[in-house]
């Protein structure tokens, strides 16, 4: 499993909406640290209750949820300088492997200050993030303890409280005893015990109550005679069945020969007459508007090249009208031009030039026309006006007209259809004896499958008594065993009680045996004291760690300095998690504590890089400095880092690439 981004908007102190990529994937070889700095009360706790909340919503272990219901927790998140419009929202997109291949999915949890039902709204989305995972939504609690058991996830996502703690308690905290309690599957030992006491207390009241059994002898006779009449009723009905479908066979003859010899027509033969009535109307109809378009301008459509000609003249005759317009037009201006310049002081010779050169443009400007033939048709505006509508409407009579001819054809076919079936009908004593027999093929077959269904209702009637009875024997046989069954139950509900504890016992060994081998190893790996300690014991009761060196004699946890006791609880935490079989992200929020430089060390360059495939620490500037930083860079741990940068005056955070230095 991989946490690939977080997204964070108006909540805690993240106003808007803020961006986190965690992949640890940033190139082809594989970093596993995302490092976020930020000093305290900068939001980096707010981090992990984020990725807590995504991932169980209500039943997360927040640090800042205490005693508070999930609705006012809700609201405590709600960012103080958020719009009242917006809605609070937490995005954890992470990939994992299923069917050996790795899929996303993107949880997705908003709410708004003061929800209606005090709770989120929870969606998954899929690898487009487009489709919501419905099935998921309605399972996720279920799904998400399959990949990360809620008991079990502050072994991966825990911060320096915790481990300190756990160094300087005796015994383990309780969120730590109860993680280990869900690794080793003891609360499956349990959950046992208790369901093996439920079981018995059931039994004692079933056999308290148990009544008097059910004659057997009279429930099997019963049930025989039933059985005899089912079996009679199967074969009636199959000799119904096979009646029901001769007559059906008979029947289907019995119309095809009414069809073939015209019945079928001869029925239908007013039918048949009223629409060759209602076609011939039709006709009648279509023809009569053919004849109104012919009273009106379609005969025009014979001389239909005259009209043509008639049109293209008129044109070329309007054009010649334009032309000679224009060019009065234009020797009107030209004379008022040779006046002018007259009038002027321009001497005569050049004038005249001017005149010839505005009469040789006139005759070139207008030779073309001059050779037109002189119009003939001397025809006004208005009445070219007429032609072209009367050229229009020609053109629409006409389309009109061959409409009415094909549709005048179709209903022509039509009647002739209409009238060949009805020569076809059978004469009217043909068709009566046709008729009678049809309905008495009919009348069988109805009769035939009446007595079918009711034969048929029988028989699923004595198929529900047949069940009946065959229950109150099985009920009768299994009262008797259930009886004797209770008994036997009671009696080895202790023994299998004795068993169970002696299971868990030996569970309890074998597995913590494991977890003390990894913890010893964890913690020589992470101390620069090596003949420290040379054998981890934990206790099978309170899970406290007991500490032996190489004489075998007890090494008292008060001759731990601060930063070994830390170290010890973080190498618990670290066998813990490697005993799990889980390949989870950790997560560690202020992680070096009172750890001095040696043993910061240690840690910087032996547990960061090898704790997880993905190992997100929340640091402040003295925890992580600038010595450890650049020695995690030159060891190429670090995929991403991020600075939680927070403005005092606003109370907000933001996050910015890169780390104090």
């Amino acid at each position: 499993m991989i946490f690939l981004e977080l997204v964070l908007q108006n909540f805690g102190p993240y106003s808007g909406r803020q961006v986190i990529n965690l992949d640890p994937r940033k190139d082809e070889n594989p970093r596993p640290i995302i490092l976020l700095g930020g000093m305290n009360g900068g939001g980096k706790t707010t981090l992990m209750d984020a990725i807590r909340l995504a991932l169980y919503g209500h039943r997360a272990q927040c640090s800042t949820r205490g005693n508070l219901s999930y609705n006012d927790f809700l609201n405590q998140c709600v960012n103080s300088k958020a719009n009242p419009t917006e809605k609070t929202r937490i995005e954890l997109v992470f990939e994992h492997i299923e069917d050996d291949k790795p899929v996303q999915y993107r949880i997705v949890r908003t709410w708004e200050k003061n929800p209606k039902d005090g709770k989120d709204s929870l969606g998954i989305l899929g690898d487009d993030d487009t489709w919501p995972v419905d099935s998921l939504v309605n399972t996720w609690d279920d799904y998400i303890e399959n990949l990360l058991p809620l008991g079990i996830s502050n072994l991966f996502l825990f911060d320096g409280e915790q481990v300190r703690n756990l160094a300087e308690q005796e015994s383990p905290p309780l969120i730590v005893i109860e993680a280990i309690r869900g690794l080793l599957g003891l609360e499956l030992a349990d959950r046992l015990a208790v369901d093996l006491d439920i079981l018995v207390n059931r039994k004692l009241k079933e056999v308290g109550n148990s009544k008097d059994l059910a004659n057997l002898e009279e429930i099997e006779t019963r049930l025989t005679q039933q059985q005899e009449d089912y079996q009679t009723t199967v074969e009636k009905l199959e000799t119904l069945k096979n009646q029901v479908e001769e007559l059906e066979q008979k029947q289907q003859e019995a119309f095809d020969k009414f069809i073939s010899e015209g019945g079928k027509i001869a029925a239908e033969r007013n039918q048949l007459e009223l629409q060759q009535y209602t076609k011939t109307a039709e006709i009648e109809q279509v023809r009569q508007l053919i004849c109104e378009l012919a009273a009106d301008v379609l005969p025009l459509a014979l001389i239909s090249n005259l009209l043509t000609q008639v049109q293209a003249q008129g044109e070329k005759e309007f054009r010649h009208q334009q032309v000679q317009i224009s060019k009065d037009l234009l020797l009107e201006r030209d004379q008022r031009l040779l006046t002018w310049l007259n009038q002027v002081e321009i001497s005569p010779i050049e004038v005249e030039k001017i005149q010839l050169f505005l009469i040789q443009d006139v005759d070139s400007l207008y030779a073309k026309a001059i050779q037109t033939e002189a119009p003939w048709l001397l025809a006004d505006d208005e009445t070219f006006s007429q032609l072209d509508n009367l050229i229009y409407h020609l053109q629409n009579s006409k389309l009109s007209a061959k409409e009415k001819l094909a549709i005048l054809k179709n209903k022509e076919e039509e009647i002739h259809t209409l009238e060949r079936q009805v020569q076809t009908a059978a004469a009217p004593e043909d068709y009566t004896k046709l008729r009678q027999a049809l309905e008495t093929a009919q009348n069988q077959v109805v009769e035939a499958k009446a007595n079918y269904e009711t034969i048929r209702r029988r028989l699923a009637e004595l198929e529900t008594l047949i069940a009946k009875s065959k229950k109150e024997l099985s009920d009768y046989t299994v009262e008797n065993i259930k009886h004797k069954n209770s008994e036997h139950i009671i009696t080895s509900a202790g023994k299998v009680q004795e068993t169970l504890k002696i299971f868990r016992e030996k569970l309890t060994l074998r597995k913590l045996n494991k977890l003390e081998e990894e913890v010893k190893n964890c913690f020589l790996y992470l101390l620069h004291k090596s003949d420290l300690v040379h054998r981890i014991t934990i206790d099978t009761k309170t899970f406290s760690l007991l500490l032996y060196d190489l004489n075998g004699k007890p090494v008292p946890k008060h001759r731990l300095s601060a930063g070994e006791k830390q170290l010890l609880a973080i190498a618990f935490l670290w066998g813990l998690a490697k005993v799990s079989g889980h390949r989870l992200p950790v997560a560690i929020d202020t992680p070096l504590g009172r750890l001095d430089s040696s043993h910061r060390s240690n840690l910087v360059e032996r547990y960061f890089p090898s704790a997880s495939h993905q190992v997100i620490l929340l640091s402040t500037d003295t925890e992580i400095g600038k010595k450890e930083v650049e020695t995690l860079r030159e060891n190429e741990a670090i995929a991403r880092e991020y600075l939680l940068k927070y403005d005092s005056s606003t109370r907000q955070t933001t996050i910015q690439p890169g780390y104090f230095w």
